[in-house]
C-alpha cells in the first residue's frame, strides 16, 4: 500500500493560510498539518520528528512547506531545515511565504514573456521599477529579475532606509544588485516612472500606484504589471484579465493581477505535485518558481 502523502505546514504567523492549505490538498496531499507561530529554532526538530516517523521508503511522501509573511526568514527556515536532514530519510521542503515566491515567479515569466513577443527585448539589461518592493512579492520578484540581469530599482512606500536594507541584503545574499529607491511620494513614483522600462506594482491592496496620467507621461515604457486584484487596482486602466493591452498613448502594455493569478496557481500547485511525485529529494524556492512559471505561460 502506498504510504500517504502528509505535508508539514510551517508558518511564522498566528494562522497558516486556507490558500496554501487547499492548494496543498488539490495537488494531491492526503494530509496537511498545520503549525503556526514557528520560529527558526524550531525548525530542526520539527524537520527530524517527521523525517524519523517514516521509513526510508516512504520518506519522499513527507513534504515540509515554509509560509509566514517574511520571504528573507522563510529561505532561513528552508535552508535550516535542509542542513537538518539525514539520509535516506531526507524529506521535500518547499518555501513560498504568503505565495510570494510563486507569485513574483508568475508575474517575471509574464512580462518576460511579452516583452519578448511584442517588444523583441529579453530581461537582460532592460531597466525595472518595483513598487511596493519592500513586501514579500516585490522583494521576490526583484530577486528574480535581477539574477536574470535587468537593471532593478526597488521602492518603497516608508522611506529610504527599509529598502536600502533589503538591498543591501540581496546583495549579500544572491550577488546582484538592486538600486533602493524612495518612492513615498506622488512626484517620486512618476519620477521613477520615468526612468524606467519595466513597471511591477506589488503595493498592498487597494493602493493606486500608477494613474493614467501617470502612464501617459512616461514615453519609456513598455510594460506595467500589477498583483493587486482589490479596487483600485494598482494600474489605473489596466484590467484584472489584460495580458498585452495597450494601456498608456505611448503603446505601454498591462498584465493584470487575475492574468498573473492564472499562472501563480498553476505554479504553485505545480511545485507541490511536484513534491507528492519525487523521486528524489526537493528543496524548493522562488527559483524553481519561476523556472515553472516560464513554462505556463
Amino acid at each position: 500500500m502506498t504510504a500517504k502523502a502528509i505535508l508539514h505546514m510551517l508558518s511564522t504567523l498566528k494562522h497558516m493560510s486556507p490558500f496554501d492549505v487547499n492548494m496543498a490538498v488539490d495537488a494531491g496531499y492526503d494530509v496537511t498539518i498545520p503549525y503556526a507561530n514557528v520560529t527558526i529554532e524550531e525548525v530542526p526538530a520539527l524537520v527530524q520528528d517527521a523525517m524519523f516517523s517514516r521509513a526510508p521508503s516512504a520518506a519522499l511522501r513527507t513534504g515540509i512547506f515554509f509560509a509566514g509573511r517574511d520571504a528573507v526568514l522563510a529561505l532561513d527556515m528552508l535552508d535550516v531545515a535542509k542542513k537538518s536532514l539525514l539520509k535516506p530519510f531526507e524529506v521535500s521542503l518547499f518555501a513560498d511565504p504568503y505565495g510570494s515566491f510563486t507569485t513574483a515567479g508568475a508575474m517575471v515569466a509574464c512580462v518576460e514573456k511579452l516583452l519578448r513577443e511584442k517588444k523583441q527585448r529579453e530581461l537582460k539589461g532592460v531597466k525595472i521599477i518595483i513598487y511596493g518592493a519592500t513586501g514579500v512579492v516585490g522583494y521576490s520578484a526583484g530577486v528574480i529579475a535581477a539574477l536574470e540581469g535587468a537593471q532593478v530599482t526597488m521602492a518603497g512606500y516608508s522611506g529610504l532606509d527599509r529598502v536600502r536594507k533589503l538591498t543591501d541584503e540581496i546583495e549579500h545574499r544572491f550577488n546582484v544588485k538592486c538600486t533602493p529607491a524612495d518612492g513615498s511620494t506622488g512626484e517620486a513614483v512618476r519620477a521613477l516612472l520615468l526612468d524606467n522600462e519595466i513597471a511591477l506594482c506589488a503595493a498592498r491592496a487597494g493602493v493606486q500606484v500608477l494613474s493614467k496620467e501617470d502612464l501617459a507621461a512616461a514615453k519609456s515604457l513598455l510594460i506595467a504589471a500589477d498583483v493587486n486584484a482589490v479596487p483600485p487596482l494598482g494600474v489605473e486602466g489596466c484590467g484584472l484579465h489584460d495580458n498585452g493591452a495597450v494601456i498608456s498613448p505611448n503603446g505601454a502594455l498591462g498584465i493584470g493581477a487575475l492574468a498573473i493569478g492564472n499562472v501563480k496557481y498553476g505554479t504553485q500547485s505545480g511545485l507541490f505535485k511536484q513534491m507528492t511525485d519525487a523521486t528524489q529529494p526537493l528543496c524548493l524556492d522562488f527559483r524553481h518558481a519561476f523556472a515553472l512559471a516560464r513554462t505556463l505561460v
